[in-house]
C-alpha cells in the first residue's frame, strides 16, 4: 500500500542513529555498528520459542557463532571473526524469519537479505561476497550454534536436532553460555566483541 495517494511504498526504515536505510538499495554509509547492536539484540531466535526469563536474541546467537567459529578453526584471521559475529546482521532491519517460513516466502526475501549483507560487509571493510572456504567455516559452526540453542533452550529432542542440524563432534554446548540475558547486557557485549576484533585488525 502506498504512503498517500500516488506515492510508491516507502522502502526505508529510519534507525536510531538518525540514519535512513534504504531497503532496496542499501549504502554502506546508512549503516551503523549501534543499530546493528540495538537491533539484534532485540530480535528473537526460534520465533521466541525458548525457554528463560528472556528472548535469546540474535545477537546473543552471533556471539555464540563467532565463539563457536573461533574455537573450532584453524589459521582463524579478525577479518574471519568479523565476518562470522555479522553473519546474521542483515535481521536487524529483516527480522529473524524462522526457516520454514524463508521456504514458503522464497526467492524475495534472499534478495534483500543478500543486498543488506553485501552493504555491511563494505561499510566495515569485508568484501562484499567473503571467500567460499571462509562462509563454509561459518556456516558450519551456524550449524553447531543451532544444534546447542535447539537441544539446551529451545525443546528439541537430540534426533530431531540432528536430522536438520548435524549433530556436533569434539565440541561441547557446556563450553559456551546459552542463557538467555537481557537485551541491554547483550548489545553491550556485542559492541564490546565488535570492537575488540576491530582493535585486532587494526593490530
Amino acid at each position: 500500500m502506498a504512503d498517500r495517494a500516488g506515492a510508491p511504498p516507502r522502502a526505508w526504515q529510519r534507525m536510531l542513529s538518525g540514519r535512513r536505510l534504504d531497503l532496496l538499495d542499501p549504502s554502506p554509509l546508512d549503516i551503523e555498528i549501534t543499530d546493528i547492536a540495538h537491533g539484534l539484540a532485540r530480535v528473537a531466535r526460534w520465533n521466541g520459542q525458548t525457554s528463560g526469563d528472556h528472548a535469546f536474541s540474535v545477537a546473543q546467537h552471533s556471539l555464540l557463532v563467532e565463539a563457536i567459529y573461533s574455537a573450532c578453526c584453524p589459521g582463524i584471521t579478525p577479518d574471519g571473526q568479523l565476518a562470522a559475529l555479522l553473519h546474521d546482521a542483515p535481521e536487524y532491519v529483516i527480522g529473524d524469519m524462522i526457516s520454514p517460513f524463508k521456504a514458503v516466502v522464497g526467492g524475495g526475501y534472499k534478495d534483500c537479505e543478500l543486498r543488506l549483507q553485501r552493504a555491511i560487509h563494505l561499510r566495515f571493510s569485508l568484501p562484499a561476497e567473503i571467500a567460499a572456504g571462509l562462509r563454509k567455516e561459518i556456516k558450519k559452526a551456524d550449524q553447531i550454534a543451532a544444534y546447542f540453542e535447539a537441544t539446551v533452550i529451545a525443546g528439541f529432542s537430540i534426533a530431531e536436532a540432528t536430522q536438520f542440524f548435524g549433530r556436533p563432534r569434539g565440541i561441547s554446548a557446556n563450553s559456551f553460555d546459552l542463557a538467555s540475558k537481557p537485551a541491554k547486557k547483550v548489545q553491550e557485549r556485542f559492541l564490546a566483541r565488535f570492537h575488540a576484533i576491530e582493535n585486532l585488525r587494526r593490530a
